[in-house]
């Protein structure tokens, strides 16, 4: 019997746009014989369509934004709710990048809905998101990453020099600003003096009120497909190249400027030891079906976490998939093994009790 699919995409985020270009390129290799494809797009005011049936890939993201059927519904996340009562999803696949969709409150809802959803769960979302936390974790699973400093907008605002100096203090120019949780480089900026740090943190204050200043590092940026749940599996790894002064939302989505080699080479054990740090950042965020795990390699092969991604790019030529491509698993097996993943997972949280004998 093919299983109902609810691919969900769109959001009220940054993201939007890439959620929307991940959606129709899931469409194109998902296998129709095998799937009833039932499309859930969210606005950028938040609002839930549910589209009719796919019968064939979407041939562009325009076709997968629809008008609201809905009579006077500001947020019509009862229709999604019917659809479902109606006639069950097997599987949600959030196809949500950032905010309101990557953070655990999609998770959150169809968690409580008791939907199996493809992908990580509540916390390791919302810890994949908010990249203080990340660290944090990271730090108790001695995981080695570059010194960082971390504030919020009242306490930018009320001693913004205090904060300068620490930065100054703890960590050397150039430094990374960034919004401590939005994704695909958005609101990032590369300062190398006071004046340009004063800049980036007002700048990226515009997508946050958590701001996470990060040492900068001459190194090759090495990135690491996670695939699985409690016995996780790692891909050959991949080098990023921008070409401009770093990977930035542009580079990433727009202008194609980012050389992307695979498989990286990596000298001795380096790559041993980055599946290893890769695994272990999986874990420690308590990961689920998928992760892409980056890292800084320096010429002394050091090496550094940076960060773990819960929804990485997800279109054929993202990093993610093109790792997975490169390790003999083509992008639609990489789907279906996602959703058997997530039947899985679903599958044994069903064993839980919840009231005593």
């Amino acid at each position: 019997m093919k299983k109902r699919i609810g691919l969900l995409y769109g959001g009220k985020s940054a993201e939007h746009e890439v959620s929307l270009s991940t959606a129709q390129a899931v469409t194109q290799a998902l296998n129709f014989n095998e799937y009833d494809v039932h499309p859930i797009f969210i606005t950028l005011d938040g609002e839930w369509r549910v589209g009719p049936q796919l019968m064939e890939p979407a041939q562009s993201p325009e076709q997968l934004q629809f008008e609201s059927t809905a009579v006077h519904a500001a947020n019509n996340i009862m229709q999604f709710i019917e659809a479902h009562k109606e006639n069950p999803f097997d599987v949600v696949f959030p196809l949500l990048h950032g905010t309101n969709g990557e953070d655990g409150t999609v998770q959150g809802f169809l968690d409580v809905l008791n939907i199996p959803y493809v992908g990580n769960g509540v916390l390791s979302s919302a810890a994949g998101m908010d990249k203080v936390v990340m660290k944090q974790l990271f730090e108790m699973a001695d995981l080695p990453q570059l010194p960082y400093v971390y504030f919020i907008r009242s306490e930018w605002e009320g001693n913004r020099s205090k904060w300068i100096e620490k930065c100054e203090r703890k960590l050397g120019y150039p430094m990374f600003v960034k919004p401590a949780n939005l994704g695909s480089s958005v609101g990032i900026s590369k300062a190398t003096n006071i004046q340009e740090l004063e800049k980036a943190v007002q700048f990226a204050l515009q997508y946050d009120r958590k701001i996470v200043v990060e040492q900068g590092v001459i190194a090759r940026e090495i990135e690491l497909a996670v695939l699985g749940n409690d016995t996780p599996e790692v891909s050959v790894a991949g080098e990023i190249k921008p070409v401009t002064e770093f990977y930035d939302y542009d580079s990433k989505y727009k202008d194609g400027s980012t050389v992307l080699i695979i498989p990286a080479e990596l000298q001795g054990n380096v790559y041993q030891d980055l599946v290893g740090m890769a695994k272990k950042a999986f874990k420690a965020i308590d990961g689920s079906g998928l992760v892409r795990a980056d890292f800084f390699v320096t010429a002394n092969n050091e090496l550094y976490i940076n960060e773990v991604n819960t929804m990485p790019g997800f279109t054929p030529v993202s990093m993610y998939p093109l790792l997975w491509q490169h390790t003999a698993v083509t992008y639609p097996q990489l789907i279906d093994q996602l959703i058997a993943l997530a039947i899985e997972r679903h599958t044994e949280k069903q064993k839980l009790q919840y009231k005593r004998d």
